[in-house]
C-alpha cells in the first residue's frame, strides 16, 4: 500500500500541507533545508520499508563515499534513496558505515570503500590509492578494474520509445542531463540522450529544436524550459526528462503558463524518485530500484572483502516502466 501525504506529515512532524507543498517543489513555502530533509528521507523510508529476516550480524566497516552532499541530494532524490537503501542494509548486517567526502577522506581503517556517483580520473586513482577493496554504484568502473552497479540505459530507453510508440506519439522532444564530476569538472554523457537519440534517427524522427539540457534540477529545467516557450517555437507531442526532477521543472514551467499536461504535451521521466506519484499529474517515469542498488553495494563489497579471489563484476539494473497522469 502506498504511503499517504497523512503519513510521510506524521512521520516528519509537519502538517499534510506543508508535505504536499514541498513534495511538488513550491518554493513559495518558507520551509528550511533541515524540515525539507526530514519530509523527503521520510517520503523514501515509508516507500522502502519492508520486512527483512534477521540476519547474522559481522563486525565490519566500510566507507560511504558521495560525490553529492545533502543540498544537492535534496535537489534530486535519486542518490538519497539510494544512500538510505545503503544505510539500511548495513544496519540489518550490523555494519558500521563511515560518511565521508571524496576531498576529506580521513585516515580512519575500513575494509572497503562503496563510491556512489559519478568519479573522474583523478578521483579514481584518489580512491585506489585509499583503499583496494572498492565498489562503484552509478557508475561504470569496471574498465578500471572495479566491481560497478549501473542501470541498464539502454534496455529503459527501450522501454521508453516502446511506450511512446504504442501510444502513437512521433513527435519527440528530450530534455535530456548535464552534470560534471567535481575534480576536473568533466562534462559526463548522459546514456539515456544517446541511446534514444540513436532511436529517433533510426526511425526518422529526431529534431534538434526539440533537444533542451538541463543540469539535473528543477530550478535549472524550469528556466530551460521558459526559455524555450520564449522562442516560440511548436510544441512536441511529448518530452522524455532524463530524470524525475528535470520532469518536475518542465511540469512546474508548463503549469505557469497554462500549458497542460497530459493534454498539451505529455511527460515521460526517469528515475521514479518516492515523490513522483504525489505530482499533480503524477509522473510516467522509468523505475530504476534504488533501494536494490543500495543493499547490492553493501553485499558486493561485503563479499569482496570476504573473498580473496573476488574478481571485479559490472552488475546492471533491470527497469520498469511506471505509467502514470502524465502521458
Amino acid at each position: 500500500m502506498m504511503a499517504t501525504i497523512k503519513d510521510i506529515a506524521l512521520q516528519a512532524g509537519v502538517s499534510p500541507a506543508t508535505v504536499s507543498r514541498v513534495l511538488n517543489h513550491d518554493h513559495d513555502i518558507s520551509v528550511g533545508e533541515e524540515t525539507k530533509k526530514r519530509i523527503f528521507e521520510a517520503a523514501e523510508a515509508l516507500n522502502y520499508t519492508k520486512h527483512h529476516k534477521k540476519l547474522q550480524k559481522q563486525r565490519l566497516t566500510f566507507k560511504l563515499i558521495q560525490w553529492f552532499d545533502e543540498h544537492e541530494e535534496l535537489e534530486d532524490l535519486y542518490y538519497l534513496s539510494i544512500r538510505l537503501g545503503i544505510e539500511k542494509r548495513a544496519e540489518e548486517l550490523g555494519i558500521s558505515l563511515i560518511k565521508e567526502s571524496l576531498h576529506q577522506l580521513s585516515d580512519e581503517k575500513s575494509h572497503g570503500v562503496i563510491a556512489l556517483g559519478k568519479f573522474d580520473a583523478t578521483e579514481i586513482t584518489l580512491l585506489k590509492e585509499h583503499h583496494e577493496n572498492l565498489v562503484f554504484v552509478d557508475f561504470d568502473g569496471f574498465p578500471y578494474g572495479y566491481s560497478s552497479i549501473v542501470v541498464d540505459f539502454e534496455y529503459a530507453i527501450h522501454q521508453v520509445y516502446e511506450t511512446l510508440t504504442k501510444e502513437n506519439i512521433k513527435k519527440i522532444g528530450i530534455i535530456s542531463g548535464a552534470e560534471y564530476t567535481k575534480t576536473d569538472e568533466r562534462l559526463l554523457e548522459d546514456l539515456r540522450f544517446r541511446h534514444l537519440k540513436r532511436k529517433l534517427i533510426e526511425n526518422r524522427c529526431f529534431y534538434r529544436e526539440w533537444h533542451l539540457t538541463s543540469r539535473f534540477s528543477v530550478e535549472d529545467s524550469y528556466q530551460q524550459i521558459m526559455s524555450f516557450l520564449a522562442m516560440d517555437v511548436a510544441l512536441p507531442e511529448a518530452f522524455f526528462c532524463s530524470s524525475d526532477a528535470i520532469a518536475i521543472g518542465a511540469l512546474k514551467a508548463f503549469k505557469d503558463v497554462n500549458i497542460r499536461v497530459p493534454e498539451d504535451v505529455k511527460l515521460i521521466s526517469f528515475n521514479d524518485i518516492s515523490t513522483a506519484k504525489y505530482l499533480t499529474p503524477a509522473l510516467t517515469t522509468i523505475k530504476v530500484p534504488t533501494e536494490w542498488m543500495g543493499k547490492q553495494a553493501i553485499d558486493l563489497i561485503r563479499s569482496i572483502h570476504l573473498d580473496d579471489d573476488a574478481i571485479a563484476v559490472r552488475m546492471q539494473v533491470a527497469t520498469e516502466l511506471i505509467k502514470r497522469d502524465s502521458l
